[in-house]
């Protein structure tokens, strides 16, 4: 088990693959540095690969004070023995206080790896990472500066806070989206450390011949405007009045999980807690009740416009703007207003 290092810094696993860096990494950048300047120490990040060197200058730009860089042949693509034991032995040599990952598919397989290695604590999926004090209740100790882990739990229905006060580092993976991309800075200085790690064969159970990358058919993340679809829809042939209203706005179509079980569209267009987190300056939401899982991945969107036939639906406590009537009706008639407009 790792000592308690109450100074210790603040690391991002900066995750990447085939030379391209993944946006939750330098989501976490950003969030990383409130954290590490509100605890007074450096935010790091942990950056592995083959020829990832340039990598190292974008996570600077992105607010990382240093970088430590492990490049090895035997790194160049992801397998879990080979990159745990590098991050395994990062950690007994400079002993971080915190260590977050993206709850990707990388970071959900990597992060319970160390966890278990190294005996600490690990909370999933946190949508909220703050820095408090906690009071034990046994004997009443106060421990200060801890990392509040901050996650959605009973299937969504509360959400829970979570301390590690005594097997450090904390550890969290950090959903995809909640974080607020920084802007990059080229004035940022940072440190890049180059670490002589070897990897041994025998960490590499598995040759990889090739991979295979299936982009996603919409960028949620990126769009400025948003029509959701929720189960209120009704059918999949109903969902047209979706695409038909986000053609009309030139927005990205998108839907709940309800929705997307029920086949009405593909999942790579889902929000919510268990899709993609969104922040649009406009999101209209249509026959959504507003589930808490839902309103986790929209609530922050700049304006939201909600239109259900159920006044009481959940959605209008978050929404801007709310018109209670049938969608049949409502959204034909909003498409020939904007086209009247244009």
């Amino acid at each position: 088990m790792i000592e308690v290092n109450r100074k210790g810094e603040v690391w991002v696993f900066a995750e990447q693959h085939g030379g391209k860096l993944e946006d939750t990494p330098l989501e976490l950048l950003g969030k990383g540095r409130e954290l590490a300047e509100e605890l007074g120490v450096k935010l790091a990040a942990v950056l592995m690969g083959e020829n990832v060197k340039e990598l190292a200058k974008k996570l600077v730009r992105y607010g990382a004070q240093k970088v430590y860089l492990a490049e090895h042949k035997l790194l160049k693509d992801y397998q879990t023995n080979s990159y745990a034991r590098v991050i395994y032995e990062l950690i007994h040599k400079y002993e971080p206080q915190i260590v977050l990952y993206g709850a990707t598919v990388t970071g959900r397989d990597l992060a319970p790896r160390i966890a278990s290695a190294i005996k600490a604590g690990l909370t999933a999926d946190c949508t909220d990472l703050q820095i408090g004090d906690h009071k034990t209740t046994k004997n009443g100790e106060l421990h200060k500066n801890l990392l509040f882990q901050v996650r959605p739990a009973f299937g969504g229905n509360i959400i829970a806070t979570i301390i590690n006060y005594d097997r450090w580092p904390q550890m969290a993976t950090v959903r995809e989206g909640v974080m607020i991309l920084p802007e990059p800075n080229v004035s940022l200085k940072g440190e890049i450390i180059e670490e002589s790690v070897q990897p041994s064969s025998e960490d590499l159970p598995l040759r990889i011949i090739t991979q295979r990358h299936r982009q996603k058919k919409v960028d949620l993340k990126a769009a400025r405007v948003i029509v959701a679809g929720g189960a209120g829809v009704g059918s999949k042939d109903n969902f047209k009045l979706i695409y038909d209203l986000a053609n009309t706005l030139g927005a990205a179509p998108a839907a709940t999980r309800a929705a997307v079980d029920l086949g009405f569209i593909d999942k790579d267009h889902q929000v919510g807690q268990t899709g993609t987190t969104v922040r649009p300056n406009l999101y209209i939401a249509i026959g959504i009740s507003g589930a808490i899982q839902h309103q986790a991945g929209m609530s922050q969107s700049q304006k939201i416009v909600a239109i259900n036939s159920d006044p009481e639906a959940p959605i209008f406590q978050v929404a801007h703007y709310k018109i209670v009537g049938d969608l049949n009706n409502v959204v034909p008639k909003m498409i020939k207003a904007i086209k009247e407009k244009s």
